[in-house]
């Protein structure tokens, strides 16, 4: 009985809309990497999919109240791993985020964190005895928030950093809290944020940040990466010059087309109408990913799905902001759609959690 009705109450909606975007990103890296020592990529992109889909049904099945149970211990284990990477980690691409496994695949820590920072915001928002927060439980839970993250922006990897933060927002707008404090936020960001950008950003991560602000728009240089985005955007048009003829993808004009600029590479191929599509699936999504919040049957269900729901549509303004120039170049995949085993695995597992609460709804 359980198992059927798991079956049935399988969010199959999301589901459809999960394998639509991830089969428009397989066309896209099998697009975008034809004939380069890359070409490979779209059949080990399909692998991750479906190993994904089976790590997805696996979240699914397991109690996300047992996994709340022993968060701290899997908090405790992705801090020391993201330790490890600081120490033995691969570097590659000016940073150190990987762990090479057996097999020479790489593994992404930070990834899989976010899925640990999810679950650890909703057990501590769900545990408070109180209508909302007080100061003493809004320092506790972003002192844990912080660490991870930390060490994260360390490797450096200021993007992944920055996507605990609205996990943690969310779950604190929920969970409720007097606007003074929200007030002491906004000043604390307004005196952090330039102290940061003097004293703790890289050279290249300030470099990001001036050309975003339009104070260094070398062409050849740090501007390369959104000059050459834009230009293959704008050269999509309305309709788009179709799969595998992008002429800035094909040239490699454009830098990382089946990873971090992937929404590039698709506008380009497929133009307005292919960008709105994608758009409104992910639109869909979300959308799937909140009502499975209102349904939830507890409190911890729903900061579990406001939780995923916060960090993809953090994922996608961040990746589609920056390839349009309107937000600073990181390391932000494009959920579903970029190239990447921990990426995908991360998402895969991530909206199994909202699952995981869906089959739940009707459970005392």
């Amino acid at each position: 009985m359980t198992n059927y009705l798991s079956v049935r109450d399988f969010d199959w909606a999301m589901f459809l809309i999960i394998l639509l975007i991830c089969g428009v990103g397989v066309v896209q890296i099998y697009s975008a990497t034809i004939g380069t020592q890359w070409q490979g990529y779209w059949w080990k992109q399909i692998i991750y999919i479906v190993t994904g889909m089976v790590l997805m049904w696996l979240a699914a099945q397991l109690d996300y109240h047992a996994l709340m149970n022993h968060v701290f211990s899997m908090y405790g284990a992705s801090v020391a791993a993201l330790i490890a990477v600081l120490l033995i980690g691969r570097a590659a691409f000016g940073s150190t985020r990987w762990i090479v496994m057996p097999g020479g695949m790489h593994f992404q820590v930070s990834e899989f964190a976010k899925l640990v920072i999810i679950l650890l915001v909703a057990r501590f928002m769900t545990e408070l005895k109180r209508d909302d927060l007080t100061l003493k439980d809004l320092f506790k839970i972003s002192g844990l928030v912080l660490v991870p993250a930390v060490l994260i922006g360390m490797e450096p990897d200021l993007g992944t950093a920055l996507t605990y933060v609205p996990v943690l927002g969310v779950g604190i707008f929920l969970a409720g809290m007097p606007w003074r404090y929200w007030l002491a936020i906004v000043v604390i960001f307004a005196v952090v944020v330039p102290l940061s950008y003097r004293y703790a950003l890289k050279d290249f991560q300030r470099d990001r940040v001036k050309v975003l602000l339009g104070e260094d728009q070398d062409p050849k240089g740090t501007g390369y990466q959104v000059i050459q985005s834009k230009i293959a955007i704008g050269s999509g048009g309305m309709w788009g010059k179709g799969v595998t003829k992008g002429t800035q993808t094909r040239l490699r004009f454009l830098p990382v087309p089946d990873k971090d600029f992937i929404f590039s590479a698709f506008a380009e191929e497929h133009g307005f109408v292919g960008v709105m599509l994608i758009l409104s699936l992910y639109l869909i999504l979300l959308m799937q990913i909140v009502q499975n919040a209102q349904t939830a049957p507890d409190r911890a269900g729903m900061y579990i799905c406001m939780g995923v729901g916060a960090l993809v549509l953090f994922h996608i303004l961040v990746n589609v902001g920056m390839v349009i120039g309107r937000m600073p170049v990181t390391g932000i995949p494009l959920p579903l759609m970029s190239y990447g085993g921990s990426s995908i695995w991360s998402s895969f597992l991530m909206l199994g959690l909202v699952n995981n609460v869906r089959l739940r709804r009707f459970v005392n």
